[in-house]
């Protein structure tokens, strides 16, 4: 197995991580979580745990494509880890934040509903020997929503102090560009074919 390979692994695994931070009932089992008030805002431990390691997952998603191209050991394996992983990793950031109310549910039903069509298309077009790249869009659909996680997991600080959600807006964004790029991407291949 390969570094890119390894890093995306790493990456699966710090998603499960963040999982059991974030769902296990601590409270039950009498652990109590420590809590930190920044200019009145209540922080707690276990959210910024998660959001480290959300950032250091989505560094590994940007690292492991890097290498593998740099240095020629692009394998299918490694694409197909990838395209998980990155789906395990926002997919279920959204699901817990929407199941704990701090994000509309719409969001990850619009966010997940998409990826399906998408990737029902790749595996069509796939078939047929048509490779669509990602676009533009995409790309910055996948910043805007790693960044609007990352904010969210440390409760949209500093912007919270002036009372602006940075996060939702860039969270909101990405789900609109999420629906714009799943068009352009039919588009593609329909002009493919």
């Amino acid at each position: 197995m390969n570094l890119p390979n390894k890093l995306t692994l790493s990456r699966i695994i710090m998603t499960i991580f963040i999982i059991i931070i974030l769902l296990f009932p601590f409270y039950q089992v009498g652990i109590e979580i420590p809590k930190f008030n920044v200019g009145g805002i209540i922080i707690s431990l276990e959210y910024v745990i998660s959001g480290v390691l959300f950032i250091v997952a989505s560094i590994t998603d940007f690292l492991d494509g890097r290498i593998a191209r740099g240095r020629h050991i692009v394998t299918d394996t490694g694409k197909m880890l990838d395209a998980i992983a990155d789906k395990v990793l926002v997919n279920s950031v959204l699901i817990i934040f929407a199941a704990k109310g701090i994000l509309h549910p719409l969001v990850p039903v619009i966010y997940i509903f998409r990826d399906e069509v998408v990737n029902a298309l790749r595996m069509h077009s796939a078939s047929k020997g048509i490779v669509v790249p990602a676009g533009i869009t995409g790309k910055i659909k996948t910043a805007c929503m790693m960044v609007g996680l990352t904010l969210m997991f440390f409760y949209n600080l500093p912007f919270e102090l002036i009372n602006i959600r940075v996060d939702l807006f860039l969270i909101y964004c990405a789900t609109i560009l999420s629906v714009v790029s799943g068009v352009q991407y039919y588009n593609q291949i329909i002009k493919n074919k």
